[in-house]
């Protein structure tokens, strides 16, 4: 159980201590380095607490790249981790009387379909922190391009928007998302990362993916759903290139989110978990859409 513990609280602490380190600027650790972390061996993505985590270590050390592998996985590349360099952590679920492990479970010992299973931290370390390796080029997107993608990104969800007004909101009586006009936004960016932040609420309906957090979150229900809708807008517009704006409107969550995760260290990988799978239905609709 100490081992167990000992996972949440350090994940838990790095997010804690790049959120305090943003407050003035109303930033997540997202803000300041949204690109998906991944995995330099094998190429896979983290996922869901994962991604939060690692993005508030690479925060807060000044790292450059988005590129993380075990000590064993460098050394298998043909890298060395540079003597002293510490290490950041992840965690998978691993499943008893199973052969596989998960990013994606926001309960420790049992998950949503009733599967035991336990926490297993892994050590990783940056890219910034090996010798031996050249750090890939990262294809970036024309802008217009970029744009053009957004825009079919967020069509192919089939979630009604209507441009109208001037504040963004998600409708749940009517099923669809209000958004300013497109012409207000200082930058395109910040339209899609703005309709990104409404569309992960709008996945919590019933008909999607039917989110339930009262159950954890209880009277800090409202600021839970905006924290998750908060880390899915990170994941998407880091899945779409895009640049987000730090939130002034999150102001008033900042210290509702700080006293959740210093009063409960399981929280956050809650919260992750479920802005996860909202992402995830997201992505969902563009195979569907591709395949139509």
């Amino acid at each position: 159980m100490k081992e167990k513990a000992d996972v949440y609280e350090k994940i838990t602490t790095e997010i804690i201590e790049a959120i305090e380190a943003g407050c003035g600027k109303f930033e997540l650790p997202c803000h300041t380095f949204g690109v998906l972390p991944t995995n330099a061996s094998n190429n896979r993505r983290y996922r869901g607490v994962n991604t939060l985590a690692l993005w508030a270590v690479a925060s807060r050390r000044g790292y450059n790249t988005n590129l993380w592998a075990t000590y064993q996985q460098w050394h298998e590349l043909g890298a060395q981790v540079r003597k002293g360099e510490k290490s950041a952590t992840v965690v998978f679920w691993k499943f008893y009387d199973e052969d596989r492990e998960s990013e994606d479970d926001a309960t420790p010992e049992v998950n949503e379909i009733g599967h035991r299973c336990f926490a297993r931290a892994y050590h990783i370390f940056n890219a910034d922190q090996v010798d031996g390796f050249t750090v890939p080029e990262m294809p970036t997107l024309p802008e217009a391009r970029r744009i053009q993608r957004a825009e079919d990104f967020f069509r192919n969800t089939g979630i009604r928007i209507v441009e109208k007004g001037a504040r963004a909101c998600y409708d749940p009586q009517a099923d669809e998302i209000h958004m300013p006009p497109f012409a207000l936004f200082k930058k395109a960016d910040y339209f899609y990362s703005t309709l990104g932040h409404e569309s992960v609420h709008a996945t919590g309906a019933a008909s999607r993916c039917n989110r339930q957090l009262g159950n954890r979150f209880g009277s800090e229900l409202y600021a839970a759903e905006e924290l998750v809708a908060e880390l899915g807008n990170a994941f998407v517009s880091a899945e779409l290139q895009l640049e987000t704006e730090p939130r002034t409107d999150n102001a008033p969550y900042l210290a509702s989110w700080l006293k959740m995760f210093k009063d409960d260290r399981r929280a956050i990988f809650t919260a992750a978990s479920k802005a996860q799978q909202a992402v995830d239905w997201l992505l969902n609709q563009q195979i569907c859409e591709q395949a139509a």
